[in-house]
Parts: structure tokens; C-alpha cells; sequence
């Protein structure tokens, strides 16, 4: 049907119909040309498209060979890294990694998963409140403690080991389990405490004169009213800092060292290299398993990390 027939037909519909359907038919060109504007051009797409495969490929091929390395003799690894036989196929090396007696993989995975868990419970109950005032505060000064914080972001942690070893011997703490937790969750406050501060400027004061007005103080109007909104940026800060506590190596390498005897599971793999040699069916087996469960959590709590990060952009 043509314009013309779609505006006589219209005629005989009575003028609120022939309203309508102009206001309809005039609009039907405006979209046409909104989509052709906002549709991306053939050589963007193919570009866009070859910069994921190119990243994808450089994170992946890594990856691969650690995999198909840790079930593979000696003489492979060195003479075919990328290719792979399911005639070379054993399961031989994995197995003397799960019971060497210079690396006890077990045990390794029980003390890293304490040290997460200790980190992200000391993390949590530092930052929130910490968060809380300066989100709800209204002077100069919350925003001079928050950029205080923040600021943390800025220094790596290895130029603030050698002061943090020193004070930590003064305390006699070095090489041992409370000071490296201690060390681990000040490095963790700097962003956990920028996340919780702009997700909790998001959340309605409302939610806290309510609380007052039933008579809770702000402590309990806090963790009773405010903290359990929090869940989706909880979630995203237990993620990123077990994560980072569980890949960590120069940390635990020095402040615990050798001679604690407490191996979290990278440097279990540092333990794992011999001095004049190299083994690499002990070194690949046991660096799969200690970044598989990683590799997992990851995969599993990925979406808590985009959905903290935009929670408080979106709500309120």
C-alpha cells in the first residue's frame, strides 16, 4: 500500500485515525535512518572481532600449554610445547604432584583458603562501616578520608613490603599467619572501601531516618538495615580479593618465607623448581592445581563482579 491509498483509506476511518496513522507513516522514515546511524559499519565489526580473537588468543595459548604440559613426559614439553599426542596422555605426573612429599598440595590449599577467608572477613568488617560514614557523611572531610583510601590504589604493594617487613619484625610477626593477614587486608581496604562508598551513596537515606525513628542507633540501623542491601558489592569484593590473595606470590613469599614452613600454593610451585634444574612434570602438574580452583571460582562468581560494579550506578 502506497502513502497516498494509506491516507484515503484513512479519510473514510474518521480524522482521529487519519491523526494516527500520518503521525505513523511520517515516522517510519525516522527510524529507518535512527537505525542505519546507530548500526556499526562492516570493517568496525571485523576489526572489533580480530582484537578479541587476538587477546583471546594471547590469554588462551598460555593456558593450553600449562594444560596438555601437566599430562606429558619430559622429552614433550621441551621438544613439541604446543603440540600434543593421546599416545604421550598420563595421568603419572598429576598423581606424584597430589602426593609429593616436598609439596603437600592439601595442605597448601587449607592454609590459602584460611587466608581468604580471614582476609575477606577482616576486609568486610573494616571497610563497611568505615564506607558508611564516609558515604553518609556531608563535611569536607569524608571526602578528604575517602581520597586518603583511594590513594592506597596508587602505591604498589611491593614498594610498601620492605617498611611493612620491618615493622612487622618489630612486632615480631614476620613469618607467621597473623601478620600476613594483616598485611593482606590493608592492601585490600583501598578499593574495597571506594566500591562500598559509591554503592552506599546510592541507597536512600530514607532506609536510615526509618531505622531511627524505630529506635535502632546507627551501628544496629547499619548491619541490620544497610549492610544487607549490600549483597551484590559484597559479593563482588569477596571475588576480587580471594582471587587476588589466592594468586598471590611475592607477599607470602616474604613475609612468611622458606623457613616458616607454611606454603600457600604459589609458592608451593616456586618450591616445586629445582636450584640447577628444572623438572617440568613437577612444575606443570602443580601449577594445574593450584590455579584450577581459581580458574573455577572465577568462571562460577563472574557475574557478581559486573553486577556489583554497575549495582550502584542502577539503583535508587
Amino acid at each position: 500500500m502506497t502513502t497516498t491509498e494509506s491516507i484515503t483509506t484513512t479519510l473514510e476511518e474518521g480524522p482521529d485515525e487519519v491523526t494516527l496513522n500520518t503521525a505513523a507513516i511520517r515516522a517510519r522514515p525516522l527510524r529507518k535512518r535512527r537505525r542505519s546511524k546507530i548500526r556499526t559499519p562492516l570493517a568496525g565489526r571485523i576489526a572489533k572481532w580480530l582484537v578479541l580473537a587476538v587477546v583471546a588468543v594471547v590469554m588462551l595459548v598460555p593456558l593450553y600449554v600449562m594444560i596438555i604440559s601437566a599430562f606429558k613426559p619430559q622429552a614433550d614439553i621441551l621438544q613439541n610445547p604446543l603440540g600434543f599426542s593421546p599416545d604421550s596422555f598420563t595421568l603419572e605426573y598429576l598423581m606424584n604432584a597430589v602426593t609429593s612429599e616436598k609439596f603437600n598440595v592439601i595442605g597448601a590449599y587449607g592454609i590459602t583458603l584460611l587466608f581468604v577467608l580471614l582476609v575477606n572477613v577482616f576486609c568486610i568488617l573494616l571497610s563497611a562501616p568505615a564506607a558508611y560514614v564516609i558515604a553518609r557523611g556531608r563535611r569536607k572531610w569524608h571526602m578528604a578520608l575517602l581520597l586518603v583510601f583511594v590513594s592506597g590504589l596508587f602505591i604498589p604493594g611491593q614498594v610498601t613490603l620492605i617498611p611493612v617487613v620491618f615493622v612487622l619484625r618489630m612486632l615480631g610477626l614476620i613469618g607467621t599467619i597473623p601478620g600476613f593477614v594483616l598485611f593482606e587486608t590493608a592492601l585490600t581496604l583501598p578499593i574495597t572501601i571506594f566500591l562500598f562508598t559509591a554503592y552506599l551513596r546510592s541507597v536512600p537515606r530514607d532506609i536510615d531516618e526509618a531505622a531511627a525513628l524505630d529506635g535502632a542507633g546507627k551501628i544496629r540501623a547499619f548491619w541490620s538495615c544497610i549492610f544487607p542491601i549490600m549483597k551484590p558489592v559484597v559479593a563482588t569484593i569477596v571475588v576480587l580479593n580471594s582471587i587476588s590473595v589466592w594468586n598471590d606470590f611475592v607477599n607470602p613469599q616474604v613475609i612468611l618465607g622458606p623457613s616458616s614452613g607454611i606454603y600457600t600454593v604459589t609458592t608451593g610451585v616456586y618450591a616445586a623448581v629445582g636450584q640447577y634444574a628444572t623438572d617440568y612434570t613437577t612444575v606443570f602438574p602443580t601449577l594445574l592445581l593450584a590455579v584450577t580452583p581459581a580458574i573455577i571460582f572465577f568462571i562460577v562468581m563472574q557475574r557478581y563482579i559486573i553486577g556489583g560494579l554497575v549495582a550502584g550506578a542502577t539503583k535508587g
